[in-house]
Parts: C-alpha cells; structure tokens; sequence
C-alpha cells in the first residue's frame, strides 16, 4: 500500500480554525468586504464574533488564520494560492510525511489531545485553494464550524483536515488533485464530524477515518487509490450511501480498493456503491482486515451495497472474526473471497 514520498519542510496552512484566542463578546453582524489587492487576514483581524467578510473575485497570495468565534468568510469566486513567505503559525507541520511507515494517526498528522477554548460556529464557504503542500484547509479546535461549497485543488498531505474539533461539517466541495498526493478528507475530532456531499478524486486515500463515530455519507469519490479507510482501533465509524467508483492510473500497485476497515470495530458500511475498482485482477470493491499493528478488525456490518465491475467485490482477509455481510449486490465476475458474503 506504501510507496516513498518525502514532504516538503514547509507545509503552509492557507485556512485555519485554530484555538489560540476567543472573542467571547456580543455578536456585532457587520459586513466587510474584501477586494483584489487588499488582505483578507487583515479583515479577519479586524472581525469581531459575527461578522460576514465576503472576499470578491480575484487570487490572494495568503495563508489564513481565524481565532474569532462566529465568523462567516465568504469566497465570491476568490482564489488562495501560496504566499513566497509566510509566518510559522500553530498549525505549520501538522502533517507528516506520505505515506508514511503505517496509515495511523501518529503518521497521517500531529494530534491535537488538548485544543484549548474552542473556536465556534465558524463558517468557510465558497474559496478556490490551491497548491498548498501541507492542507489546503484545516479545522483545530473548533466547535460546530462548517466548511461548504469550496473548491480543494492539490492539497500536498491533505485537501481538508479537521483535528480536535467537536461537529464538525464539512460538505459538498470539491476536493481533486492532478497527481495522487495524500488524503482528500481526513476527520480525527474529539467528537461526531460529519463529511457529507463531498465530491473527491485523484488522491491515494479519499476519505480517512481515525474517528469513532464519524459519519461519511453521500460523498461521490472518483479515480483515487483507495476510498474510505476506518483506521485500526477504531469504533462506530458510518460509511453510507457514497458511490466509490476507479482506480487512478498513478497509484501505487498495491493500492486499489472501493474501502478498506483495518482492524476496526463496530463500522457500518451500508447503501454504498463500489464499482470499477480494477488492479490487474487484485482491485476490491470492500476489503476488511487485522490491522499489522495487531488491531482486530470485529463486529462490522456490510450491508445493502451495490458492487460491480470490480477484480473482486468483497475480501474478507480477517480468517473469520465476527462480520455481518447482509444483501450486498455483487455483481462481479469474482463476487467474495471467501464465498458466500455477496446475496447475488
């Protein structure tokens, strides 16, 4: 699953919810708007607890940090490349390197155990970002923030992260990349993060779960490595109702599977669609392991999927540990290894 890959040793943050500060004062509804030319950090600086800023139509060369409770940044056909310099902020190097020697959290990014005040209700919508070589947005410490309608394009580690946050939301972006760089999605919060109508493509994994409990629902995921991986040790992750279909033509050769649970409990992987998952006849539309770390994968529950035109539908490679496969549709020359875990 692994090939070799080294970050660059500046891995910008252009969007940061981060718990460095807290205006825990009245909400003061005012509008601010941006233009081509002016700094958008500057109007974020500026901003108090519900403000809108809008930033018009143009590209801004900067890398963003809110710490201001209820803030709305609004891009109106804004675009956010990276600066020729920037200022080392809280989030600076919070991922590692791709891959890294095992797909766990310790590896994917830094952790973020003990956040702080928690930054509220903020909310990042409608930015094209693009060629950061860390994440093109991340969310730390933040509390019901919702991130909506952006476009992530090349983000090196990560298209979006969110890391020690509560709710999270993050829906119905774009998030791509020309080469298959890291993770498009990766949520490990302190609780309940929601990716919900996402539309993703061309990266190694599309969506990383080191969440219990996170939810990942009607995303459509296109020509990436691998779709959904529910981490080792983790409990209660949902995957439902996505349609994962492809293999991108640069990923690793041992790379290639609609979703891979390694070695965690209690998922639920259900209304999905995996179709297309072709890898020289080793693709797999869902495959469920023990983790190498000596995590046991037991207790989920595949059911009512639709796989077809896959090298394989499903593989099961966990030597019996306690699974339910009920009404999965596999359509597939080569339906279930081992057999018997397809309805058709």
């Amino acid at each position: 699953m692994h090939s070799t890959f080294v970050a660059a040793l500046l891995l910008l943050t252009p969007l940061v919810l981060s718990a460095l500060s807290q205006d825990k004062g009245k909400d003061s509804d005012h509008d601010i708007t941006v233009k081509p030319g002016g700094c958008i950090q500057d109007a974020i600086n500026k901003a108090k607890k519900g403000d809108k800023i809008t930033v018009e139509a143009g590209n801004y060369t900067e890398h963003l940090i809110i710490t201001t409770d209820g803030i709305q940044l609004i891009g109106n056909g804004a675009v956010l490349l990276p600066p020729a310099r920037y200022t080392p902020n809280f989030c600076t190097s919070l991922s590692q390197t791709f891959p890294p020697e095992s797909l766990d959290t310790d590896a994917e990014h830094k952790k973020i155990l003990n956040p702080g005040n928690y930054i509220k209700d903020v909310v990042v919508t409608g930015f094209t970002v693009s060629n950061f070589n860390g994440e093109n947005i991340v969310v730390t410490g933040g509390k019901d923030p919702k991130v909506t309608k952006n476009k992530l394009v090349n983000g090196g580690q990560y298209g979006f992260l969110t890391v020690g946050s509560i709710d999270t939301l993050a829906t119905q972006s774009v998030v791509t990349s020309t080469t298959p760089t890291f993770i498009a999605m990766g949520m490990d919060d302190k609780a309940d993060p929601e990716f919900i109508e996402n539309d993703i493509s061309n990266y190694f994994i599309a969506i990383c779960t080191p969440n219990s409990g996170g939810l990942v629902k009607r995303n459509t995921v296109k020509n990436c490595c691998i779709g959904p991986y529910v981490d080792p040790g983790i409990e209660g992750a949902k995957i439902i109702e996505n349609i994962i279909s492809g293999r991108g033509e640069g990923c690793p050769e041992e790379a290639g599977a609609g979703i891979v649970v390694s070695g965690a409990s209690n998922t639920i992987v259900e209304g999905n669609t995996f179709e297309g998952i072709k890898n020289g006849g080793n693709g797999v539309g869902v495959y469920v392991e023990n983790a190498a770390s000596g995590a046991k994968a037991v207790g989920n529950v595949f059911k009512k999927n639709t796989l077809k035109n896959n090298d394989v539908d499903i593989v099961d490679a966990t030597n019996g540990t306690d699974h339910s496969f009920k009404k999965n549709d596999c359509g597939s020359l080569q339906k279930s290894s081992p057999a018997g875990l397809c309805s058709t």
